[in-house]
């Protein structure tokens, strides 16, 4: 691999210089008031950045799966009930760790490249006359397949139910970089990480909780120590951490999130969304098939692209990295072998992307896929330009 090349994959994402050095930082006493310059502004941000007007900001020293552990051993106790769609190998990872935590957990079976059927889940809560389900889990994008779900109208099957089950999005891949809104689609817990959208290393799980949330903390049953939010809360109130904290990692936080909101949030998500059609385009003129079975579920951060069946698609993967240098996306689970993915989130730029398009078109084109050279990347230049073009006669 080379190290002057932009990474493609779904994440850790390709880092800002600036954020980099943010964490190459000095030691400093996590004890004095200097940390709170560093600790405050993060929680103020990230609340923006989830538009979000009170809910409250956690920030572990783990990934999102840490922060999937957090958001169950919170609010739920052994033997609760939670309802969740599989439709993919991160709503399936989410599952199995429910599981082994002791939760009844009941699963909508859904197809690979589909979007959560908010439908099913509100038929299922209007059942639940007695309320049995405590939680509802959501992944808002599923990063094996490249599918977004429409988490506003899963709010809305459940209120349409009548249920007080609480609302917990995996927004991992997707937040900072999609349209994300706490607020107005009633989230109960929020989940996503340092390494994506925020454009930094791995290392923080990233979490807002509801009032109601706060509330079920009380209740709840299952072990928790590393990752007991009552602990947090009590050390932010004195502008400190229930131990120690991951300094640097929030030194970059702050400047990301600084970097997020001067860019301006829907300038953010249009550049997300301008990057993926491009992709999108390319994969069209390539002659190949995204695992997303529609539009309207697409993924602006991610695209898992099929190849032609009886060709394994990890070749493009394995010789990528091995001749170009370049890092692309494996299939996972039931796309292993007939999918590649191209990650196209965080500190991303038209320019960057067609390179990785073109480095993609070299690895079918050398791999005897009946790709012409330049097609892909000519249509995703299309409409970068068109793009480009419409954006200047508007602020003309």
């Amino acid at each position: 691999m080379s190290f002057q090349n932009p990474v493609f994959i779904p994440g850790p994402t390709n880092m800002p210089e600036e954020i980099r050095k943010a964490c190459d930082m000095a030691t400093i006493d996590h004890r004095s008031p200097v940390f709170g310059t560093i600790l405050n502004p993060c929680l103020k941000n990230v609340r923006a950045v989830l538009k979000s007007r009170s809910a409250e900001i956690f920030l572990f020293p783990s990934t999102g799966t840490g922060g999937w552990e957090c958001a169950i051993g919170n609010t739920l106790s052994p033997g609760d009930r939670v309802l969740v769609a599989r439709n993919g190998m991160f709503s399936h990872r989410w599952i199995d760790m429910c599981q082994r935590h002791g939760l009844d957990v009941e699963i909508i079976e859904t197809p690979w490249g589909a979007g959560l059927p908010a439908e099913r889940y509100g038929e299922i809560l209007k059942a639940d006359r007695g309320h049995a389900i405590r939680a509802v889990l959501a992944t808002h994008n599923e990063t094996a397949t490249g599918v977004r779900s429409d988490i506003g109208a899963l709010r809305r099957a459940m209120d349409d139910a009548g249920h007080p089950a609480l609302l917990l999005v995996d927004g991992v891949s997707s937040i900072a970089s999609m349209d994300f809104r706490f607020d107005d689609w009633g989230v109960d817990i929020a989940v996503t990480g340092s390494q994506k959208g925020f454009m930094m290393p791995p290392g923080l799980a990233i979490l807002g909780f509801s009032e109601r949330a706060m509330a079920a903390t009380a209740t709840a049953k299952l072990p928790r120590t590393f990752f007991d939010i009552r602990d947090m809360a009590r050390g932010y109130a004195a502008n400190a951490y229930p131990y120690t904290p991951p300094v640097g990692l929030m030194n970059g936080l702050k400047l990301a999130s600084d970097m997020l909101l001067e860019e301006g949030l829907d300038n953010v998500f249009a550049r997300h969304h301008r990057i993926a059609e491009g992709v999108r385009a390319a994969v069209r003129a390539w002659g190949l098939g995204l695992c997303a079975l529609s539009p309207d579920v697409q993924s602006d951060t991610v695209s898992a692209v099929r190849t032609p069946e009886g060709f394994n698609a990890t070749d493009i993967v394995t010789h990528a990295a091995k001749v170009y240098g370049v890092a692309l996306g494996t299939g996972l689970g039931e796309l292993a072998g007939r999918a590649f993915r191209i990650g196209h989130l965080g500190s991303l730029t038209d320019v960057m992307m067609l390179s990785g398009l073109a480095t993609i078109e070299m690895c079918m084109a050398d791999l005897g896929l009946n790709i012409a050279l330049g097609s892909g990347v000519a249509a995703a230049q299309e409409h970068y330009r068109s793009s480009h073009a419409v954006a200047a006669l508007q602020a003309a």
